[in-house]
């Protein structure tokens, strides 16, 4: 499995694309029940708030950085030098990866008309890759009988990975209790899927490593995101300032 490094609170995986790959490749092989965090400002500062969300990150199989800041602290931090490793990039990396391996996908989240262009574009891209299922579930609370029967449609389907969009911390927190449930490895990628299908645009490659991806987030959802943003990265601005000093 892939080291970690402690970031605050939170232990952070650390490794290239190549090893991201392998290891969630081979817990999906190995049909482990296990899950896979993208953590970002916004997860690393909920954990901080919260015990139970921390117990939830950190008992992760693999803890990706996805935000930029969280690669730079692991360094910070006396860790690896670390790049990004962003749910949207890794996303069509794995996706790539299991059709070449042949494993098979369950993409579960999200809308329908997100799922279907998703699965158009694997579909087109990725001739040989199996995927199982695709389901949007309610968004609302399911009942126990709902989700005993979504839980015996996916293991029924049978996949290697499940993909989960359900919005942080809600898909963490969906993941954590499935764990034991679903015998398969678990990512919670949310805004991925939007991206993967086409429906949202992403910065260029140059415009990310300026870190300006979030601005650019800001720009297109100011309500949801203006106090997610300047509250929670001040925070943890704070944070890293007080973990360094003590």
């Amino acid at each position: 499995m892939l080291p970690k490094h402690a970031v605050l609170h939170a232990n952070i995986s650390t490794g290239c694309t190549a090893d991201f790959v392998d290891a969630i490749l081979g817990l999906g092989a190995a049909r482990a029940s296990a899950y896979v965090c993208f953590a970002n400002v916004h997860m690393l500062v909920e954990a901080e708030r919260n015990a139970e969300f921390r117990q939830i990150l950190n008992n992760a199989a693999v803890v990706a950085p996805d935000g930029s800041p969280v690669a730079a602290a692991v360094r910070w931090f006396r860790g690896p030098a670390q790049e990004r490793m962003a749910g949207m990039d890794l996303l069509p990396a794995l996706l790539r990866a299991a059709a070449e391996r042949g494993q098979s996908v369950y993409f579960y989240g999200t809308t329908d008309d997100v799922l279907e262009a998703m699965v158009w574009r694997a579909r087109r891209e990725l001739p040989t890759l199996r995927i199982v299922g695709a389901y949007a579930p309610p968004f609302r609370e399911l009942t126990d009988a709902e989700d005993a029967a979504e839980v015996a449609a996916i293991n029924a389907a049978d996949p290697d990975l499940l993909f989960v969009a359900l919005g942080c911390p809600r898909q963490e927190r969906w993941m954590a209790a499935h764990q034991g449930r679903i015998g398969a490895c678990m990512l919670g990628v949310g805004q991925a899927f939007r991206v993967y299908a086409g429906l949202e645009p992403r910065l260029p490659a140059w415009a990310r490593k300026l870190w300006l991806e979030w601005a650019f987030r800001l720009w297109q959802e100011p309500r949801r995101l203006a106090r997610r943003y300047f509250v929670t990265n001040t925070r943890f601005i704070y944070l890293m300032a007080r973990a360094t000093l003590g």
